[in-house]
């Protein structure tokens, strides 16, 4: 992946526990090294002749960031999940709008393909105005994916 100037690349060390998971982060920060956007792909070896239910995936996905957020103190709206394409693969697709006190905050995407023994998962979230002026640097990040 090809990650957009200025972002911060971070090295996330492999988890012994799941070592079938590999995970990419890049994060843009604010002039004063605030994060601001975060994208993350995410790997996971699926076991050979498992058939993953992409969309069940992404529903447990969303309920999760949705549960995270309520607890928090934020109330999220997310958009129906669909088609979409994540570099050269089928993918299904949400987006959550996060808001306080009935103020739009945050928003966070989730993206999920599967590509034979692997499942993949593009998630991207970030300060509600920062989010929306970074769709360029989301939408080059997105087409530069070799799966």
């Amino acid at each position: 992946m090809t990650w957009p100037n200025g972002w911060t690349v971070e090295t996330i060390p492999q988890d012994d526990a799941r070592p079938q998971v590999s995970r990419q982060r890049a994060v843009k920060n604010d002039q004063d090294g605030t994060p601001v956007m975060v994208m993350e792909l995410t790997m996971t070896q699926v076991e050979s002749g498992h058939q993953v239910n992409l969309e069940g995936v992404l529903l447990e996905m969303r309920k999760s960031v949705q549960k995270d957020f309520f607890q928090g103190g934020y109330q999220s709206v997310c958009n129906k999940i669909h088609p979409a394409a994540l570099s050269r693969l089928s993918a299904l697709e949400t987006t959550c709008t996060i808001t306080q006190n009935g103020r739009h905050v945050l928003s966070q995407t989730l993206v999920a393909a599967v590509d034979g023994d692997k499942a993949y998962v593009l998630s991207y979230a970030g300060q509600a105005e920062v989010y929306k002026a970074s769709q360029g640097d989301i939408e080059a990040a997105r087409n530069s994916l070799k799966l």
